[in-house]
């Protein structure tokens, strides 16, 4: 059985930094592209960025770049977004995914985790 579980999440003043993290379990994670979206209250699920199979290969939404960095650890299975000098903007619930390929769609991708809540206050 296949599970992705995100952790890290929680509330930061603007300016600070969060690490979340997306544990794997049932799939090795450097057979996969794994992103990150978001999901604000009342918005439609966003793409934030992914990592590709070779983790040669990262691409990042406008808004976050610069300011987020995906990265990969094989040997924990876990996938990691670094997130510095949060914004109000930021606020919502972030969620990995899994696909056999790279897309910034949400549709696309196979396996999802149940997200983990970030909060940015002023």
């Amino acid at each position: 059985q296949v599970q992705l579980v995100e952790s890290g999440g929680g509330l930061v003043q603007a300016g600070g930094s969060l690490r979340l993290s997306c544990a794997a379990s049932g799939l090795t994670l450097s057979t996969y592209t794994t992103a990150w979206f978001r999901q604000a209250a009342g918005n439609e699920r966003e793409f934030v960025a992914f990592i590709n199979q070779d983790a040669d290969y990262t691409l990042y939404a406008n808004a976050v770049k610069g300011r987020f960095t995906i990265s990969r650890d094989n040997a924990k299975n876990t996938v990691y977004l670094q997130i510095n000098s949060l914004k109000n903007d930021d606020t919502a619930v972030y969620y990995c995914a899994a696909n056999r390929f790279v897309s910034t769609v949400a549709d696309v991708y196979d396996y999802w985790g149940q997200g983990t809540q970030v909060t940015v206050s002023s």
